[in-house]
Parts: C-alpha cells; sequence; structure tokens
C-alpha cells in the first residue's frame, strides 16, 4: 500500500522577497516562486497568487526533497526534486493565466521531429509543461520521470491537472521565459496579444513585381473576390511598383505613378468595395539624393557632415530627429490610416538596421544615444499611427527588436520558406506570426506549401496572376484558408541553429542576401501536427512531406497507446483504415508533394472522417457533431456555391438509411472500403444542419 511522504510541518523555499500574500501585480518578476511544502502537500505562489498546488506520494521510504535557484545571466531556473528508493507520484493542478497552454518545454534526443501545433487545449501526451504567456512563465517536468498534463475546462481561468511519475520527480520553474531564457529582451506579453485572426490574402509582388499596374491589381481582386474570397481570402495587398521615383519625401508615396491614373484612394476604394481589405506595400529607405543633401539634418550623418547611406536604405532617416519623423515618415502613414488601408507592410527595416544604423553606430554613440532604442522607436511611431486595428508585417529577417510593436516578420530571403517551420515554430502566435513569404500555387509544390502554411497558423498570402484561380490549382488555396490560429507544441524550436543566433543583429552590417539568424528556404522537417479541440470532438491532423517515415507509432505523436484510429488521407480522398499503436500512412501523391492525414478516434458506430472543406478536416466549419440513437447529425458553416462533403465510416452491420440536410440537397455517394461520401449541394445560407440516419444491417449485432 502506497503511503504519503513525510516532509517538514512548513517550509518556505524562495531566494527572491516577494510575499506570497502580495497582489499580482502588471509586470511579473524575473523571480523564483516561493515554495510552500506542507506535509504531503506542495504548492507554489508567483505574483501573489498560487499557480500550482499538488501532493507527493512515495511507495517505500520518505523521498528526498532536493532545491536549486539558479540565477546565471540572469536567467532564474528553479528546482524543486524528489527522489525516491521506490515509486512516487506528483499529483497536482497547475493554475495558469487565461491564455495559457500546455507544451512540451525541452527536446529530447530519442524523439520524432514533428513541428507541433494546436487550435483548443492541447491534450497530446508529449506535453510535459505550461506555458503561461501573459506572465511568461514556463512550468514543466522533468524525464525521467512520466508525467501526463490535461487541460480543465474552468471557466475563463486556465487550469491544467498534471499527474508525474517515477523514482525521482522534478519539477522546474522559470520565470520570463521568452524574455530571459530564450534571449527575446524586447519581449513583454503582458503589453499586447498576438493576432488572433486569420491573416490570408493576395500580393502582387511575385505576379507583377514593380511593373504592377493598376490593371493588374483590378483584375486581381475580381478573381480574388469571385473565387477565394467567400474561403478565407480577406487582404489585397500592393507591393512595389505604384510610386512615385525616387523613393523619399511623402508626395512620391503618396501621389502615384502613371500605371495608377484612380491613384492610392481609386485603388483602396476598389479593393474595398469588393468586400476585401486594402493593403500597402512601403518601405523606410530614401533614395532623393538631391532633396537628401539639400536637407541634410534629416538624416544619420558621416563625420563630414553629409548624409550617411546604405546599400538597399540609400539615405539613413535619423529616428532619433524628430522632424524626420514628422515630415517625412509619419505623413505617409497618417494619410493611409485616413484612406483606410488596413494592412502594411514595411519593408527594408533589415536595412535600416544594419546598412543603417549598426554601419554608422558612431553618430548615435557620440550623442550618448541608444541606436536599438532609436530603431525601435520609429517603428512604435508608426504602429502608433496605423492602431493595433491593423495588420503590420516587417519585412524582412526575423526582428527580435520590435518584438511587440508588429503582427508579423518574414523570417528568411524572397520567396518562400519552409525553413522556418521548425526554426523558429516556439514563436509562432506567441511572439508574433511567422511569414514564410509568398505562396504560388501555381509552382509544383503549392499544395504542400499552402498546406503547411496553414497547418502551422502562419501567414498565408498568395501571388499568382489571377489567371490561375480560375483553373484547378485554385483548390490549393481554398482548402488552406482562413488560418485557423495555433498554438505551438513546443517552446523550444526544432531546428535552433537559427534562433539561437538572433543576438548577430547588433552587429550586422550587411543585409545583402540570407544572413545566419534568418530561416532558410529548404524544408528542413517532414512531419507536421495539428491537433485540434472542439466541445463535440478532439482529432489530429498529420502532414507527412517527401523523406517522412512511412509508419509511425502512435506514442511518437503524442497519441494514446491502445487505442484505435482511422485515418483519412485528406487531398486524395481515401480512407486508410483503422491502426493501433502503429500507422501505416501509404505514399505521397507526387500531384500534391503532401499527404494530409485525418485521424480520429474509433466509435463503436458510423463517425465522421474528414470534410472537404478545410486541410483542418472540419476544424474550420465544424460547429456541432453527434451521435444520439442511430443518428449521426452535424453543424457546418459552409461555402455557398461549394459542394461540401462529408466522409463517413459505414462499418459492418450498419447501412445508410435516409440523409437530409436543411436549407441545401444531400446526395448520396457508394460505399467504398467502408467509406461513403455524402456530398450537400446548393446550400441557401452559411449554415447547414445535415444528418444521416442509419438503420442495422445484415450481420448487425
Amino acid at each position: 500500500m502506497p503511503h504519503p511522504c513525510r516532509l517538514a510541518t512548513l517550509l518556505l523555499l524562495s531566494a527572491g522577497s516577494l510575499p506570497a500574500q502580495r497582489a499580482r501585480t502588471a509586470v511579473p518578476p524575473n523571480l523564483p516562486a516561493t515554495v510552500l511544502l506542507h506535509g504531503t502537500e506542495v504548492e507554489l505562489r508567483y505574483q501573489g497568487r498560487s499557480i500550482f498546488t499538488g501532493q507527493v506520494v512515495s511507495t517505500g521510504a520518505a523521498p528526498r526533497l532536493r532545491t536549486l535557484v539558479d540565477s546565471s545571466g540572469g536567467k532564474i531556473t528553479q528546482i524543486v526534486s524528489w527522489v525516491a528508493n521506490g515509486r512516487l507520484t506528483l499529483r497536482g493542478t497547475i493554475h495558469a493565466t487565461p491564455d495559457a497552454f500546455a507544451v512540451d518545454a525541452d527536446p529530447r534526443e530519442d524523439a520524432l521531429p514533428i513541428v507541433r501545433h494546436s487550435v483548443g487545449p492541447s491534450y497530446n501526451r508529449l506535453n510535459r509543461a505550461v506555458y503561461a504567456r501573459s506572465s511568461d512563465w514556463l512550468l514543466s517536468f522533468d524525464l525521467p520521470s512520466t508525467a501526463l498534463v490535461t487541460p480543465v475546462v474552468n471557466g475563463d481561468s486556465a487550469a491544467f491537472g498534471i499527474e508525474a511519475t517515477g523514482g525521482e520527480v522534478t519539477l522546474r520553474f522559470r520565470p520570463r521565459y521568452y524574455q530571459k531564457h530564450r534571449g527575446l529582451s524586447h519581449y513583454q506579453p503582458w503589453t499586447y496579444a498576438p493576432w488572433s485572426r486569420s491573416a490570408a490574402g493576395w500580393t502582387s509582388w511575385f505576379a507583377y513585381r514593380d511593373q504592377v499596374t493598376e490593371a493588374d491589381v483590378h483584375s486581381a481582386v475580381d478573381a480574388i473576390a469571385e473565387r477565394l474570397a467567400p474561403f478565407g481570402y480577406e487582404y489585397v495587398q500592393i507591393d512595389d511598383g505604384f510610386q512615385q521615383l525616387p523613393i523619399g519625401v511623402p508626395a512620391h508615396w503618396l501621389n502615384t505613378n502613371e500605371k495608377f491614373p484612380a491613384g492610392l484612394k481609386g485603388m483602396h476604394d476598389y479593393i474595398t468595395s469588393h468586400s476585401l481589405q486594402a493593403g500597402l506595400w512601403t518601405n523606410v529607405s530614401f533614395a532623393d539624393a538631391v532633396w537628401a543633401a539639400a536637407h541634410p539634418q534629416y538624416f544619420v550623418r558621416t563625420p563630414d557632415g553629409k548624409p550617411a547611406m546604405g546599400n538597399w536604405v540609400g539615405f539613413v532617416m535619423d529616428g532619433a530627429n524628430p522632424a524626420t519623423m514628422q515630415d517625412l515618415v509619419l505623413p505617409v502613414y497618417r494619410a493611409l490610416k485616413a484612406q483606410g488601408w488596413s494592412y502594411f507592410k514595411i519593408d527594408a527595416l533589415r536595412h535600416l538596421r544594419y546598412e543603417g544604423y549598426n554601419s554608422h553606430a558612431e553618430f548615435y554613440a557620440s550623442q550618448g544615444k541608444d541606436r536599438v532604442g532609436i530603431y525601435r522607436d520609429f517603428v512604435q511611431q508608426i504602429r502608433d499611427v496605423i492602431g493595433r486595428d491593423a495588420f503590420l508585417l516587417a519585412s524582412w529577417g526575423p526582428r527580435p527588436e520590435l518584438v511587440g510593436l508588429i503582427d508579423a516578420t518574414r523570417l528568411g530571403d524572397d520567396g518562400f520558406g519552409y525553413g522556418g517551420f521548425a526554426q523558429f515554430n516556439s514563436f509562432n502566435n506567441v511572439v508574433w506570426r511567422n511569414d514564410p513569404d509568398h505562396i504560388e500555387i501555381a509552382r509544383a509544390d503549392g499544395f504542400r506549401s499552402a498546406t503547411l502554411t496553414s497547418l502551422t497558423g502562419s501567414l498565408l498570402m498568395l501571388t499568382d496572376r489571377p489567371e490561375v484561380y480560375r483553373s484547378d490549382r485554385v483548390e490549393a488555396a481554398r482548402r488552406t484558408a482562413p488560418v485557423l490560429f495555433t498554438l505551438p507544441g513546443q517552446v523550444y524550436d526544432l531546428d535552433p541553429t537559427r534562433s539561437s543566433r538572433l543576438e548577430m543583429v547588433n552587429t550586422e552590417v550587411s543585409g545583402s542576401g540570407p544572413r545566419p539568424f534568418e530561416a532558410d528556404q529548404r524544408l528542413q522537417q517532414t512531419l507536421y501536427q495539428l491537433d485540434i479541440a472542439r466541445p463535440f470532438e478532439r482529432w489530429t491532423v498529420l502532414a507527412r512531406t517527401e523523406g517522412a517515415p512511412a509508419t509511425l507509432r502512435m506514442p511518437d505523436l503524442g497519441l494514446a497507446v491502445g487505442t484505435t484510429y482511422l485515418a483519412f488521407d485528406f487531398w486524395a480522398k481515401r480512407f486508410l483504415g483503422a491502426f493501433r499503436d502503429s500507422l501505416v500512412t501509404g505514399a505521397i501523391d507526387p500531384v500534391y508533394q503532401v499527404q494530409v492525414l485525418c485521424l480520429r478516434e474509433q466509435q463503436a458506430h458510423p463517425q465522421l472522417l474528414a470534410t472537404n472543406r478545410h486541410v483542418s478536416c472540419g476544424g474550420v466549419e465544424l460547429e456541432r457533431v453527434n451521435w444520439s440513437g442511430d443518428v449521426l447529425s452535424g453543424t457546418s458553416r459552409v461555402v455557398r456555391g461549394d459542394d461540401y462533403e462529408l466522409y463517413l465510416t459505414e462499418p459492418e452491420g450498419w447501412v445508410v438509411g435516409s440523409v437530409d440536410a436543411v436549407n441545401a440537397q444531400p446526395g448520396l455517394g457508394p460505399l467504398r472500403d467502408h467509406m461513403r461520401r455524402i456530398t450537400i449541394r446548393g446550400a441557401t445560407a452559411g449554415l447547414v444542419s445535415w444528418s444521416v440516419r442509419y438503420r442495422r444491417g445484415a450481420g448487425s449485432p
């Protein structure tokens, strides 16, 4: 019989001075938690509130207690550990901020490399920690003990049940996790929230580059409004090519060239008249040599008093000079905001930092000014003008100096890049939204790039010419938008070689080509997983690319041993069968270059495998699924005019009797390999309720 371990009646184990009774402060301290031990019970208090309560139970003699607080490099790591001769279990509850989520905290050398994300509470069995975003603390449980973290639905707060078992159980607390442990000094999540809505649309750059015309944009708007907007594409962003040259004074940004006779206001109105959001490219370079020579006071200056120059940034605008901001920079964004533009891509930010402020560091050092603070304030003032309701994309390269000011940042070089999915996976929708750059669905990898962008919750911007969206290739775009708001399954990067070098931005003096700390464009990982939790069901979506294992163990995916899962191939529309403990995936169709598997726990009756609406296998549109009696029913938010398909199992002993749909016409497909497709056509409303009534067939129990 297990008996409770015996500990001191009361121990206060804290290297900090935060009293347990102090009210929670707005800014979380970089201090360890206060640890209270009473008999078998343990409590951690931080910011004046309880963040963990639990109890230790041992099968042998009372376990030994070890504690440690280390503050090397300003990174607080606090350890509370129990060691037993027998087996001990720590059961308890983590009490966290409402935006907290369950994650894996530290890499394991034997783990199958999978880029993991989740929508809704994550029940993945690989999770060994909870990250409380708005307080930036991480509470995790070390190997070799087993650990199971289970989200608990508890109103507006977040709670997680934890059970850790082994010969030793170690609890690890890390305050200011992203700020200190991950080195993001400007990360203050208690001051901002990440963009939580879908961000999907079209940009003109790779379609037309700087030769884009007003007629080109009109054609794209027409195609997107007709073919893509109903599926979740809302932004149309005009890139380089509309402005007057040389780039520089506000009038050259705000008064378009001859290719755009209706001007920016005319373009904005055309876009929004099609119920789309208007986006625009700008940059922070200044190329007007005559104007700069006549007004040197607006620029960073060389020792001889002339305006300093840099590649791609031209004459370096002095962000520390209020006149520079008020006369050259902010008038552009005030005017655009007044016109109604709601998506801003700001380019050349890398060059302002590298060839600009870093390369001419002495200009600010001689004045006792902080060039990083000036750089950050440059963008802060733009953000203040456009407001938090506008989407702000920084381009390009990861911009750790701008954390909290930007909604997204392009992680790598020009052209779509896969590397960031694994090299900055822990940043996505926590620090900012990752931008892999524009997607060309006309390319051979169009399905693959759109799929991985969507399943990782990244920024999804298309950039094909409009005729592509009137071809069959449009399916790659239609089935990947909108983008669900995902949270990472790991708070470390699967490939840390780039994010671990971010401090190099402080000394980089060239923005020409990829830098060592930027995401590369190669496909880094072959497995991508999205766990979805809805009130009516939980399921997993697994994407495989070339080189991925063909056989996968369920525990390596964080799925339960001893449970049977049904697998459906989304793009191929094929039922793969039932699998227990391991999954045999089959081949990847070269047409798609990616396989998307929908994995659902097998039920003892007919059930939904997937829908055709979205690669999330129902995550976008399903609002209800229910089995009652002999009826499978649900409610789906469909796209009018799009044939909506349900893929259902029909096990031995069950036969479809009738199919009904409110506000639409259902059609019953043939039975193949215990799967049946139901097609719902002609929906007269966006919300469709459907039901499938079954009867017991021959051989039924």
